[in-house]
């Protein structure tokens, strides 16, 4: 069920955005006088095609992972001498590249439509308060502190933990330099000086929050057994469903995440356990599994899990969300104003990248993205919406980019017919689209290779 919802979303966002991209391009050719064959939303094998009055060719193909405007053209056929006058080739420079500029305008416009429809509905989150300061850490050496909750970054409200870390992460790409308003748990504030400018170090594996050193809040579970696997080290030891975790080695125990942590810390060696059963003291000898993961690290397993109080759980996390919501002008500029953001962000990313400085390891393929679309098709519609705006701002980012075969490619050809005052040649333009194809190649293996490490590691 799972894989459906994520394919299905994955479909039905793609579709979406795919359609109103070429859609921008389309409306603006046929505004600017530009004859259009064929509008297709996918390649390959047509699954569906209708011819309509005006003699456009509207096409549903069977690869979902694109579309295409075709327009009358003297460089890929045959054209009526009549018909000239409406081929694309033949318009000013100004009119082609307001075509092609169109499909990612169409892509901002929609991110902005999108993130205020979420705006209005209402984005629920968690509250950015911080379960853990990790020692030796940008966050410890700023002196944050467990249960302080995070409230604006250098004058920007911080409402949940997704704006938090986009805010951040922006931040640390730009002067690194922030100065962070916090509460404590009584509800005291203090300003906090956070220094981020070696931001190559917190971006080398693409995760923002442990690089800082700090961890979200979380519920408090305590350590008691839950259900067991057989076979594994803890039914071997003699642990059973309701015992609690008192120690580890003389370490006390006081929470099921502390429990985990300790057990991943010590693979393969004797573990001495004192633990309440019935409210009888007990001791027991654990040894944890030595279990690898695809970096080479090894972790301790036991094969053990929780025993959850569900109420308690769920009363937890409701002290501990939000829901941001606004009225419709106010959403609208926060729908225009997240864009932006979101655009910047997407831009520094990729210059840190390509300079070395973040991990490419952010990169994102189909599979990901369509991961991603079902988990948040499953959270709701604001966090749907959410998703296809982020698609969206990178579409249309992505699309333009200076590499020929997008449309930033044919802007940068029709900028330097502008400056040179004829096209450039077909040697050039054929050799630049050649380089387009080998460079999306390689970005394309390299989503793939990210996609595939994610889901098997």
């Amino acid at each position: 069920m799972t894989v459906l919802i994520s394919i299905l979303a994955f479909v039905v966002a793609l579709g979406i955005l795919v359609t109103v991209h070429e859609y921008g391009h389309f409306w603006v050719a046929r505004r600017l006088g530009v004859r259009v064959l064929r509008f297709s939303v996918g390649f390959g094998r047509p699954l569906w095609k209708r011819v309509g009055r005006d003699g456009v060719e509207w096409v549903i193909a069977a690869i979902p992972l694109g579309g295409y405007v075709k327009m009358l053209d003297e460089r890929e056929g045959e054209v009526p001498e009549d018909q000239r006058p409406v081929a694309f080739n033949n318009q000013p420079v100004w009119k082609r590249m307001a075509i092609v500029v169109a499909g990612p305008a169409a892509n901002f416009l929609l991110a902005i439509l999108l993130y205020t429809a979420m705006y209005l509905i209402g984005v629920e989150g968690q509250v950015p308060s911080i379960g853990e300061v990790i020692p030796d850490t940008p966050a410890a050496r700023a002196g944050l502190r467990p249960n302080d909750t995070l409230v604006s970054a250098n004058g920007i409200e911080l409402p949940t933990w997704e704006s938090a870390t986009l805010t951040l992460l922006d931040e640390a790409l730009d002067t690194g330099l922030i100065e962070l308003e916090v509460a404590d748990a009584r509800g005291g504030r203090r300003m906090v000086p956070l220094d981020l400018r070696d931001h190559r170090s917190l971006l080398a594996d693409g995760d923002l929050l442990p690089s800082l050193g700090m961890r979200p809040w979380r519920p408090s579970i305590p350590p008691v057994i839950g259900e067991i696997s057989p076979n594994l080290p803890a039914e071997r030891a003699g642990l059973r469903p309701g015992d609690l975790i008192v120690s580890a080695n003389g370490q006390p125990i006081d929470d099921w995440m502390e429990w985990v942590e300790f057990v991943r810390a010590h693979p393969d060696q004797d573990v001495q356990l004192r633990i309440r059963r019935n409210g009888v003291p007990m001791e027991l000898l654990l040894h944890p599994e030595s279990r690898g993961t695809d970096s080479g690290d090894r972790h301790g397993f036991i094969g053990a899990a929780p025993r959850i109080d569900e109420q308690a759980y769920r009363q937890q996390l409701a002290a501990h969300r939000t829901v941001v919501r606004y009225g419709p002008l106010e959403a609208l500029q926060h729908g225009v104003r997240k864009t932006w953001e979101a655009s910047v962000l997407t831009l520094k990313l990729m210059w840190k990248m390509l300079m070395g400085e973040a991990s490419v390891k952010t990169i994102s393929g189909p599979l990901s993205i369509a991961q991603y679309a079902g988990i948040s098709a499953s959270i709701g519609l604001a966090a749907f919406l959410s998703f296809m705006g982020i698609v969206s701002v990178s579409l249309g980012v992505i699309n333009l980019l200076p590499i020929p075969v997008l449309d930033g490619g044919h802007l940068l050809f029709y900028t330097v017919e502008l400056v040179k005052g004829s096209p450039v040649s077909e040697q050039v333009e054929r050799m630049g689209q050649q380089i387009g194809l080998f460079l999306l190649a390689g970005l394309m293996m390299l989503a793939f290779y990210n996609d595939l490490t994610r889901l098997l590691g």
